[in-house]
């Protein structure tokens, strides 16, 4: 079977190496503050500890693997986005990257909002004491259901996907007796420099209402005929992990020019505009994100420069980071379990989890880095893949790394910048339960998702 027509993916048949691409690092032992959380260092018996706690202590009271989140940085990371817009721009943190009640109080207590885009998202975030008013829903195709919740509830904003959400929200807004406040998502034609799967803004694809076919216009001509709703903007998202800001330029003047249409036949100017989110992190060394004061400084003057041209009023502004801020966050702890020279090519270092706490690899062909985390060590550099316990041969966390050479059974693998979508997108593939999430802070660590059991798999499982 050629490579192109594998089953899986043309990359899951491509498992060995055509050759070494990269140099080994000066120090196999360096934590790079680029990549990784703030409390994040080495202690005095070389082990790396977070916020005062090493990971051998957490490894015997959590167990392995494990996402282990430093609340600290989290917490530092809102208040460095919520700061770089200001208080006349709202942030809205994307709930898909990983959520949970203990997330969603953090957030509350850091000033900003939530972003939801499914039933259980949004009763996580009711849970977690967010106040309806600062949650958005979000998804191109949200139930009946999930849609009389949120109108009951009192959510801040739905974000319209297509005419038929228009007509469901309309009747659900109507039965509740409310007005509800909707924006539009619109498609505008931007192919964000991402992978094509976490594109979201070109044509061909689900998500949103088109600028180009004159769909977004109709839309909203539609939602201002309905009085069971109320326009507040239009919302637009390019992608995701993007580093250069072209794209953002790009779908800013083309939202604007909507909103200049909707001002020319409709005689009003739409309040809000919300430009998404989709920033990239590091997840290696080689990667260099921009900060977001950074970045709210040049969506800022995107926008303001755009509606200057246009003739509008600046409308209230609104970016959803979501990886940005959980993203680097936390790291994947690790115990290895096997490790497997090839001869003239790599070494397989298998550890206790995989493609079932971290797809991204082998689904996005996601690159990582890794570290030993017991310990330093001063052995030379040994070309590894990191792999999985997993009955899949794709089943890959770090596709290209160098480890030390003396990596052995019952060391412990810290894989960084792992906050966003691992937990999230984890599977119990092999019926292998998820793994826990361990915050941590000020010298003490503590589950916030416990770890799945095999009575929980069997719980659900009703024969």
């Amino acid at each position: 079977m050629s490579r192109s027509a594998h089953p899986a993916g043309p990359r899951h048949a491509d498992v060995l190496p055509e050759g070494h691409y990269f140099a080994p690092p000066a120090d196999l032992n360096h934590l790079d503050p680029k990549v990784w959380a703030r409390t994040v260092t080495r202690g005095a018996d070389g082990a790396v500890r977070v916020a005062g706690v090493g990971v051998g202590e957490l490894a015997e009271a959590h167990g392995t693997p494990a996402y282990v989140l430093d609340e600290a940085d989290f917490r530092a990371r809102c208040r460095a986005w919520r700061e770089a817009f200001g208080p006349d721009a709202d942030v809205f943190y994307a709930g898909k990257a990983f959520l949970s009640r203990a997330v969603v109080r953090w957030l509350t207590e850091e000033g900003l909002n939530v972003d939801v885009c499914s039933g259980g998202e949004l009763a996580t975030a009711l849970a977690g004491g967010m106040p309806p008013e600062r949650i958005a829903l979000h998804g191109n195709n949200k139930s009946a259901h999930e849609i009389d919740r949120a109108v009951a509830a009192g959510v801040g904003r739905i974000v319209l996907d297509s005419f038929e959400e228009i007509e469901r929200v309309a009747a659900a807004a109507g039965r509740s007796g409310v007005r509800q406040r909707v924006q539009i998502r619109v498609t505008v034609g931007v192919e964000a420099h991402t992978h094509e799967f976490i594109a979201t803004a070109h044509e061909d694809q689900k998500f949103g209402l088109g600028l180009a076919d004159g769909t977004a216009a109709e839309a909203v001509r539609r939602v201002l005929a309905r009085p069971a709703l109320e326009l507040i903007g239009l919302h637009s998202h390019i992608g995701s992990q993007i580093f250069d800001m072209a794209g953002f330029e790009v779908s800013a003047r083309r939202v604007v020019g909507l909103l200049r249409a909707v001002r020319d036949e409709h005689g009003i100017e739409l309040p809000e505009i919300d430009l998404g989110g989709g920033l990239g992190i590091a997840y290696t060394s080689d990667d260099d994100p921009r900060e977001p004061h950074e970045i709210g400084k040049a969506l800022g003057e995107i926008v303001a420069k755009e509606c200057e041209a246009a003739g509008l009023a600046v409308p209230r502004l609104s970016v959803e980071p979501g990886r940005a801020i959980v993203g680097p966050s936390a790291f994947t702890l690790y115990e290895v379990g096997t490790v497997k020279p090839l001869t003239g090519l790599r070494t397989y270092v298998s550890v206790d989890g995989g493609m079932s706490d971290n797809i991204r690899t082998a689904l996005y062909d996601a690159e990582y880095s890794v570290v030993l985390a017991s310990r330093v060590s001063t052995a030379a550099p040994m070309l590894v893949r990191v792999v999985g316990k997993h009955c899949e041969s794709g089943d890959i966390v770090v596709r290209d790394a160098y480890l030390p050479s003396d990596v052995a059974p019952g060391d412990l693998l810290a894989v960084p910048a792992t906050g966003a979508y691992c937990r999230s997108m984890a599977s119990n593939y092999n019926h292998t339960p998820r793994p826990p999430v361990v915050a941590v802070a000020d010298g003490t660590a503590r589950e916030i998702v416990r770890r799945e059991t095999e009575e929980d798999l069997l719980r659900l499982d009703v024969g």
